[in-house]
C-alpha cells in the first residue's frame, strides 16, 4: 500500500512573502485547513515543510510555509508536487478507499470470473466511475454504485462487481 499520497502541485508563487498557489489533487480542498506538514518532492529529495497558513482562491489553495518568507526562496519549487504521509491523510468513512490503494486491483465478476484490472477513477458530479482494463472487452467504465460494485477488498487487492445490463457489449 502507498505510504504517501499526492495532495497538490505548486503552480506558481503568490505575492512576494513566500506564499504559493497550489492546484489540489485531492477530492476535498478543505483538507488543507487541517494540514500541519507536507512533503515537497523537489525531484532530487523530499523536503518536510510545516504549513503556516492556508487560504483559498477559486480552485486553488494558497499555502504559506514556516521559514519561507521570500518569493525567491519558494520560486524554485514551482511545478513540484506536495505529498502527505498515510498517517496524516484524512480518515476515510466506511466504503471509502484511497485510489492509490485500488490501482492494479484484480476485478472479478460475482461469479468469480476474472474480468480485468482496476486502472483509474473518473470523478463525475453524481458518482465516481471506475475504469477497468479488460482483456476481453477493452476499457470498461463501471459506475461506483452499490448495485455494480459489490465488494472491495484492499488487503486481497480484489474487487467484485455485478455487470449491469448495458455496461459491456
Amino acid at each position: 500500500m502507498e505510504k504517501m499520497f499526492k495532495v497538490g502541485v505548486i503552480t506558481s508563487t503568490h505575492g512576494v512573502r513566500g506564499e504559493v498557489k497550489v492546484f489540489p489533487t485531492t477530492d476535498d480542498s478543505a483538507r488543507f485547513k487541517e494540514l500541519k506538514k507536507v512533503l515537497l518532492d523537489t525531484g532530487k529529495e523530499l523536503l518536510t515543510l510545516e504549513v503556516q497558513g492556508v487560504k483559498f482562491f477559486k480552485q486553488f489553495v494558497i499555502l504559506k510555509f514556516k521559514g519561507i518568507d521570500d518569493i525567491n526562496e519558494i520560486e524554485r519549487y514551482r511545478h513540484c508536487s506536495l505529498f502527505v504521509m498515510r498517517e496524516d491523510a484524512v480518515p476515510l468513512s466506511e466504503g471509502e478507499y484511497f485510489i492509490a490503494d485500488m490501482l492494479g486491483m484484480e476485478v472479478v465478476t460475482e461469479d468469480g470470473e476474472r474480468f480485468g484490472t482496476f486502472k483509474d477513477v473518473i470523478e463525475t458530479g453524481a458518482n465516481d466511475v471506475y475504469v477497468v482494463d479488460s482483456p476481453v472487452y477493452g476499457e470498461v467504465l463501471l459506475p461506483a454504485i452499490r448495485e455494480c460494485i459489490l465488494k472491495v477488498d484492499i488487503k486481497e487487492k480484489r474487487m467484485t462487481v455485478h455487470l449491469m445490463k448495458g455496461l459491456i457489449s
